[in-house]
């Protein structure tokens, strides 16, 4: 995002390098700060002593598929997602099985049903809750859906939860392990999306309650110290600036819903919750490649195949940025 820094984090991470404090990161700060924070954001009771420190979400999702399941086993996704997961699949070496969104861009109890049972027990699921790129925001009985198909296919749960903080007003966020039935699952939280701090790697790994025994062997190095210093600030002490963003996010989306009506009417703004990120349908443009076409007019945005391989008429924008970014994009996108 282009977006001044929270002004909490700043005090934060000068203060801890202009005392000196740059060493390994350790104890429970960040843990508590992010427990508090999701008591009050969205009513879970997270016990920050079963968090375990991680250098980011993606690790941590390599480090519970390398350790949680066998080789012989795979790794469900439900595209279009994060294209992320698909890279970190392929590194650990599991077979790759998806269970597509449905038209709706929600999910697809029959699709994940056939890749679960594919997949085999022993397996894992990466649940974007939200999800990337569509920015749905999955509602409780649908986690219910997921949680009941993996406990009767014995697929582990992985639930990356990093877009949770930029969930729209009026819009409720369910996070995963906050539903009794969600016990055999692994949540993977970070500040790093909501705050900006992408570049300051931290994240946690929270086990559901039937994952605790011995989770802790599994990730718990590689969290940047400054970086946990300027996430639980964040959490701690950063709620207000998050509420001033997202009152700017809100405001450019419905820029960019404006300014595609008018220079694009053919694009379609997939309907969004959460996420400073776009998911736009380009199939009446009549283009080869729309994401080749725009950048050839100037703007770079990321191809739908990135995220979902038949989503080729679909692209990603973001437009976490200025109104006259984002005015001055959608010109050169109608060419």
């Amino acid at each position: 995002m282009d977006a001044e820094p929270c002004p909490e984090v700043v005090v934060a991470v000068t203060d801890a390098v202009r005392r000196g404090d740059t060493g390994y990161s350790w104890g429970p700060p960040f843990a508590e700060a992010f427990a508090a924070f999701a008591q009050r954001r969205w009513g879970w009771a997270v016990d920050p002593r079963t968090a375990f420190q991680v250098a980011d979400v993606m690790i941590g999702v390599e480090s519970l598929v390398h350790a949680r399941v066998p080789a012989d086993r795979a790794v469900v996704v439900s595209p279009p997602c994060y294209d992320a997961f698909y890279g970190f699949v392929e590194s650990t070496g599991r077979r790759l099985v998806e269970a597509p969104l449905g038209d709706d861009l929600r999910l697809d109890e029959a699709a994940l049903e056939g890749a679960f049972r594919d997949a085999g027990a022993g397996s894992a699921y990466l649940l974007c809750n939200p999800q990337n790129p569509t920015g749905t925001v999955h509602t409780p009985d649908e986690l219910r859906m997921v949680a009941r198909l993996a406990d009767a296919h014995g697929v582990l749960v992985i639930s990356d939860e990093i877009h949770a903080p930029l969930v729209q007003r009026g819009v409720t966020f369910t996070p995963y392990l906050a539903l009794p039935e969600a016990a055999r699952g692994v949540a993977l939280v970070s500040a790093s999306k909501a705050w900006n701090l992408a570049g300051l790697r931290a994240a946690l790994a929270i086990p559901g309650a039937a994952m605790r025994l011995g989770l802790h062997e599994v990730v718990t190095h590689g969290a940047q110290h400054v970086a946990t210093i300027a996430q639980t600030a964040a959490y701690a002490e950063g709620e207000g600036w998050l509420e001033q963003l997202l009152d700017e996010v809100a405001d450019r989306r419905a820029l960019l819903g404006e300014l595609l009506a008018s220079h694009l009417p053919g694009v379609v703004l997939a309907p969004s919750e959460a996420t400073y990120l776009a998911w736009l349908d380009c199939s009446a443009l009549g283009l080869d490649d729309p994401a080749a076409t725009f950048l050839e007019r100037g703007v770079a945005v990321a191809p739908g195949p990135r995220y979902d391989r038949r989503a080729t008429q679909w692209v990603r924008f973001n437009f976490g940025t200025s109104r006259e970014v984002i005015a001055a994009a959608v010109r050169r996108m109608a060419g």
